[in-house]
């Protein structure tokens, strides 16, 4: 099973977050990735191009590329944890059918970029089996984010 986080639009796998996952799961990847959403999920294609199984934690831009690759690959990925995931984002299109996927959204009740009032109902329409946790937070997360149950949320 290969863990991976994907970043947000203006973050890198170094940021908050992903320096977090770096010293709590030594093993996550953590790749950065620049452009469009297009090359971005380019990118990823590499990245993961030799695993078969994934767990993937995506946080805002991160979680919109992790909605699209389970479309994609649903039978690849095992597990989607989205972080105020952007399915707001014009290009994310809800799938034909809820996908299998074991999903988990966690949103700040105050988010102003990625509403959950926009959001929560694209997860629904898109995850058969999902889970969310709405916060008392903020976009970033920040007072949520590190006391989240990571090592249940990401068990294999």
């Amino acid at each position: 099973m290969t863990c991976i986080y994907l970043h947000g639009l203006d973050s890198s796998g170094s940021g908050t977050k992903g320096r977090f996952f770096a010293a709590q799961f030594p093993t996550m990847l953590r790749p950065d990735f620049a452009g469009d959403l297009t090359e971005r999920m380019a990118m990823l294609d590499e990245v993961i191009a030799d695993a078969s199984s994934l767990i993937v934690v995506g946080s805002s831009f991160g979680g919109l590329m992790g909605a699209i690759l389970a479309a994609a690959r649903p039978e690849r990925v095992k597990r989607l944890i989205m972080l105020a995931p952007a399915l707001n984002f014009p290009d994310y299109a809800v799938p034909p059918v809820p996908l299998p996927t074991s999903a988990t959204l966690v949103i700040g009740r105050d988010d102003l970029v990625t509403p959950p009032d926009l959001v929560i109902p694209a997860a629904r329409a898109s995850f058969a089996n999902l889970t969310i946790e709405l916060v008392d937070d903020d976009h970033l997360l920040h007072n949520t984010f590190e006391q989240l149950d990571w090592p249940y949320i990401l068990r294999q």
